[in-house]
């Protein structure tokens, strides 16, 4: 954990589709400007053990997420053709299919309250209703329908941690703790008022 209680720490990976279309530089910026810290950060070729267990999911997670695609098959003119739960499964599946399209970028970014600051910064998880000025917002027309329409994964560029339980949850599947970079930013002596070894002026 950071030296600073006042800090939490987040994951972020930047999916296939901002890889390929080269927003890295521009989302990576986002955050930076933001004045959240860059502890860790890699380009990595996610394996589907890393994958399924950073999608852990209940079955309870699968019966929703299959329902609201079952409704959406039918907004659409489209026969259901298997179980809700299935179609739930399917999203993992096919995420996993999507992740692994080309290499990812995982980071670890730190702040006060950082996990609430990514989810702003990044925007809601559907991103044709994400607000303007979001990155998912300002980067994406996809949608969840058009996904489901297309039997594929939701382009939406970035993951980002939930709570900061599951960020450390989370982090702890794409980096060791000694990856983990330990230092004092200028904006973090400015907002928190420590030194550069972390300790409190």
């Amino acid at each position: 954990m950071s030296k600073n209680p006042k800090q939490e720490r987040s994951l972020v990976l930047l999916k296939t589709d901002a890889v390929q279309r080269s927003l890295i530089g521009e989302i990576i910026k986002r955050f930076e400007q933001t004045g959240l810290k860059i502890s860790a950060m890699k380009m990595i070729e996610a394996t589907e053990a890393q994958l399924l267990e950073h999608y852990h999911k209940d079955d309870a997670w699968y019966q929703k997420k299959g329902e609201g695609i079952v409704a959406d098959l039918k907004d659409q003119g489209k026969e259901a053709e298997k179980e809700a739960i299935e179609y739930g499964k399917d999203i993992i599946r096919t995420v996993v299919t999507y992740m692994q399209a080309s290499p990812i970028v995982a980071l670890v970014l730190e702040g006060n309250k950082a996990t609430s600051v990514v989810t702003k910064i990044v925007g809601s998880t559907e991103p044709s209703t994400s607000d303007v000025g979001t990155i998912r917002g300002d980067y994406t027309v996809d949608s969840f329908s058009h996904a489901t329409y297309e039997n594929r994964a939701v382009r939406n560029l970035v993951h980002q941690s939930e709570s900061p339980e599951e960020a450390e949850r989370e982090i702890a599947i794409w980096f060791k703790e000694a990856e983990i970079m330990k230092y004092t930013t200028a904006q973090e002596r400015i907002l928190y008022d420590v030194n550069l070894d972390g300790t409190p002026e």
